[in-house]
């Protein structure tokens, strides 16, 4: 896996497509003379992390080789996962409070629009994002760890290290009586509160098959999140959201389903600003972004995010390509021509 992250805060997402897309050119090219090249998604469709996982050798690497004493790493839901990691920041408690908050209620709904993992170890996964799917399960021996992967209600800091991070530090205390892990980073919720940089990284974003498509996703989330915590949506209290565990079953069905997934959560609908009656998740985006459309003046996600609010998510794609029962001729096949998409930084589509 390679990582491609801003080299410091972006003050806006115009443009970032354009520049990872530029940077990845540039390691694709040093990769053509290896014989090799960038695959993009969230899982690799037939990799085997029993016989292929390597733990990363150099720097910090006493704590990968703690996380695979405790957890045992040779797993899809640590070595088969690409993601995209979005921090958005804070500057003080009350804001800090706000965007918990918002991000809370956006989890559930972001694989409606990123699911990209339909496959696993050759084969349908049976959720179309398999790589949550997995990564769900990867801290069974210390439940804390992950939680249920939406975080719990605590809106200053005092209350997360109290109802988060200090019951993850104690849980593994027994296992790791050195304390190597005992770093807010150790927290695997699907967002995790980085006091070090001020900033909520969210995490469940599967990668996407080009940088136009991954920023077209987090521009969304972005208007969502801004719109529950300082918009259109923001006034409310947030002591009455959805409970962890509500919000928790949603995203259960996105996770399954992605857009199909129905949305029935009369407490989510109407922090949402959606009619009570039922609706698919993709219907719930659609509505989002009429309603708060995104800033995006130069159009550079007007296609992708069109695609994937018509077509379905990338793993809806890649089974209509592919099928629920797919060869590894056939994987191979799609596998190719989401290289190419990469290249071309285009939008996969099954037709």
């Amino acid at each position: 896996m390679l990582e491609f992250k801003t080299n410091g805060p972006a003050p806006t997402l115009s443009g970032l497509g354009g520049t990872f897309h530029d940077s990845m050119l540039a390691a694709q090219n040093r990769l053509s003379d290896l014989g090799a090249r960038l695959m993009p998604g969230a899982m690799h469709p037939w990799m085997n992390p029993e016989t292929e996982t390597r733990l990363w050798p150099h720097e910090d690497n006493e704590v990968y080789r703690t996380f695979d004493r405790i957890f045992g790493c040779k797993g899809h839901g640590w070595a088969n996962l690409q993601s995209t990691h979005l921090n958005l920041p804070f500057a003080n408690d009350e804001k800090f409070g706000r965007l918990h908050a918002a991000i809370r209620v956006a989890l559930p709904l972001i694989p409606a629009l990123s699911a990209a993992s339909p496959y696993v170890d050759g084969r349908g996964g049976g959720a179309l994002d398999t790589r949550m799917a997995v990564y769900r399960g990867n801290a069974r021996r210390v439940p804390s760890v992950s939680g249920q992967i939406i975080p719990e209600p605590a809106f200053t800091r005092d209350e997360y290290q109290r109802t988060i991070l200090a019951r993850i530090y104690a849980d593994l205390e027994p296992h790791d009586p050195a304390g190597i892990l005992r770093h807010e980073w150790v927290n695997a919720r699907g967002a995790i509160a980085r006091f070090d940089r001020g900033a909520i990284e969210i995490r469940i974003i599967d990668a996407q098959e080009c940088p136009a498509a991954d920023l077209a996703v987090v521009a969304a989330v972005v208007t969502l999140v801004r719109s529950l915590s300082q918009g259109r949506l923001a006034g409310r209290d947030v002591a009455e959201d959805p409970s962890t565990e509500s919000l928790a079953a949603v995203l259960d069905a996105a996770v399954r389903d992605g857009e199909r997934a129905e949305l029935s959560d009369p407490a989510l609908l109407r922090v949402l600003g959606m009619p009570s009656s039922p609706l698919a998740l993709g219907e719930v985006w659609r509505r989002l972004l009429e309603a708060d459309p995104l800033d995006d003046p130069a159009g550079e996600w007007t296609h992708p995010l069109g695609m994937i609010l018509s077509e379905g998510p990338l793993a809806r794609r890649m089974l209509r390509a592919a099928g629920t029962a797919p060869t590894l001729s056939d994987l191979r096949r799609v596998a190719l021509d989401l290289c190419g998409c990469l290249v071309e930084n285009s939008s996969f589509s099954a037709t």
